[in-house]
């Protein structure tokens, strides 16, 4: 086990780079040749000027975010999190800890009705503070600024990179084990680099092709459902040929444990995990007002049903003993009942993963980008592409830090670490509704949920926090270490405004050669 300091990011002194305001020192005149000639359009032959990458309208040559996400992609932001892979690989939690098919379908039904309820809590807040950033923007307005930065602080040193490395480790799994015999483990080091590879080329493309890859996530969520389709689909039909033997007295051996009960709960909240994360990228959604609740609505009921008609088919074709012994659940169901056909879901593992990889990159780079904004990160990172208007430094800045955490022999344990924390800033964000309807009554809402919404799932989410303090303490502790760990560094990087000048003289070269380097500039508002 690692000691309390091993547990501080490798990169936490990088918050020290924050200046002494919480702007970004502007250094543009630096970048004014550059800016000009990115800001000209180019004429072809016919005289037509010839729009940037990322740009929605013909004449906006500002450097900002453009709105070039419509329902479509805004709902394969919101699926590809939630499926990514772990619908395939793992969602044996819940079995696992109920020890029963009846009272485990029924938690997947109730964990995907509380996200159905939260959702909606986001739906009224993204569209009542219609800024980038989700969770850490709610907090932000709502709470202030310690508690957004210790969110920001958790998510970027821990939540964000451990996550990409999983995901990255997940599909460079499923790629090379066709390759290895199955008595021969895959080297570490492979796994490593492929993962690398992936993350770094997944940063490039949504750094310079924002378009490809918004379409690429489009067609992925397509190939996602096909294959969870194809899995219901197949289980449906074997349960036709009267396969029911795992469906008799579906409660019989049911855990009524508080402890166990919560602990499955919280498995299927955590598989349905995902759907705030559109609300990271509401600048750049077309229409969001109209397109992010659509999104939500659209999104929470199809991934319910999916999930529990999925947990079904797998249930009618493995037992539940069966299902807690595998590792890979979607890819024992296939070797069982699709014969020569079962390859197809291996692929659609690595797809999914890749998918859900690159949908975890681009959202969570704004949140960075947003963050570094408000001066709560160093200033280059609320830096904009002037060519392709990306947060380009924000996604180089994640992209590291992912790869720092391939090397990190207990990724899995930092994750888990850090999970029970991330519920806590989840109930903080969805309060942010309460909060506002008494402090703030005649605050624009375009969408107004009843306040037994939010109420009841701050309540259910309060419960999922304080068990896990009984049933897990030590990871909890390790958790709330982590994130007090953040405190100094808020004080130090975002409180102390009188740096000594050749700290600021520091930041500013570092923050001007950035720019050079990635050729960006700071955001321009809107007038």
């Amino acid at each position: 086990m690692r000691s309390s300091n091993d547990l501080q990011s490798p990169t936490s002194e990088i918050i020290l780079l924050t200046p002494a305001s919480e702007t970004a020192p502007n250094v543009s005149a630096t970048l004014s040749a550059d800016k000009a000639i990115a800001s000209t359009s180019i004429s072809n032959g016919g005289g037509a000027s010839v729009q940037r990458e990322g740009s929605t309208d013909s004449n906006s040559s500002a450097v900002r975010m453009k709105k070039q996400l419509g329902l479509l992609e805004g709902v394969a932001i919101i699926l590809g999190i939630i499926f990514g892979s772990g619908i395939f690989i793992s969602p044996k939690g819940v079995i696992r800890e109920v020890e029963a098919v009846g009272t485990s379908l029924t938690i997947w039904v109730l964990c995907g009705l509380l996200s159905m309820i939260g959702a909606l809590c986001y739906a009224e807040l993204g569209t009542a503070i219609p800024k980038s950033g989700g969770d850490y923007a709610y907090i932000l307005e709502a709470y202030g600024s310690l508690p957004a930065f210790l969110y920001l602080w958790d998510a970027m040193m821990i939540f964000v990179p451990t996550t990409n490395a999983i995901m990255g480790l997940t599909f460079a799994s499923y790629v090379l084990q066709p390759f290895f015999d199955n008595e021969c483990s895959i080297p570490q080091s492979a796994l490593q680099l492929l993962a690398a590879v992936t993350i770094c080329f997944l940063t490039y493309l949504n750094s310079c092709y924002m378009k490809i890859t918004t379409k690429m996530q489009n067609i992925i969520m397509f190939t996602k459902i096909a294959a969870l389709v194809l899995i219901i689909v197949v289980g449906v039909v074997w349960m036709c040929f009267g396969h029911f033997q795992n469906f008799q007295k579906p409660f019989e051996n049911t855990q009524t444990d508080p402890g166990k009960l919560s602990v499955a709960f919280y498995s299927g909240i955590f598989s349905y995990a995902g759907w705030n994360y559109l609300n990271f990228m509401t600048e750049e959604l077309r229409d969001p007002y109209k397109n992010l609740p659509r999104a939500i609505y659209i999104s929470l009921p199809l991934v319910t049903a999916i999930y529990v008609l999925a947990n079904m088919a797998y249930l009618a074709v493995l037992s539940p003993a069966e299902m807690i012994a595998s590792d890979a659940i979607a890819v024992s169901f296939g070797n069982r009942v699709l014969g020569l056909w079962s390859f197809i879901i291996p692929i659609m593992v690595a797809i999914s993963a890749f998918g859900g990889l690159s949908v975890h990159i681009m959202t969570s780079s704004r949140m960075c980008f947003v963050g570094a904004r408000n001066g709560h990160m160093p200033a280059i990172l609320s830096n904009i592409s002037v060519n392709q208007f990306t947060p380009v430094p924000s996604l180089v800045f994640l992209c590291i830090l992912s790869i720092i955490m391939l090397i990190v022999s207990d990724v899995y344990v930092l994750i888990t670490y850090s999970s029970i924390v991330e519920s806590f800033f989840i109930m903080l964000s969805v309060s942010a509704v309460l909060y506002f309807r008494y402090t703030r009554p005649n605050m624009e809402r375009p969408i107004k949920v009843s306040l037994w919404i939010p109420a009841v799932f701050v309540v259910i989410c309060a419960f999922l926090v304080v068990v896990p303090v009984y049933v897990a303490p030590y990871e909890v502790g390790m958790g709330v270490l982590i994130t007090v760990i953040g405190v100094p560094f808020y004080y130090v990087g975002v409180v102390w405004k009188d740096k000594p000048k050749f700290l600021q003289t520091a930041i500013n070269n570092f923050t001007c050669s950035c720019q050079k380097m990635f050729m960006t500039a700071k955001e321009e508002k809107y007038e």
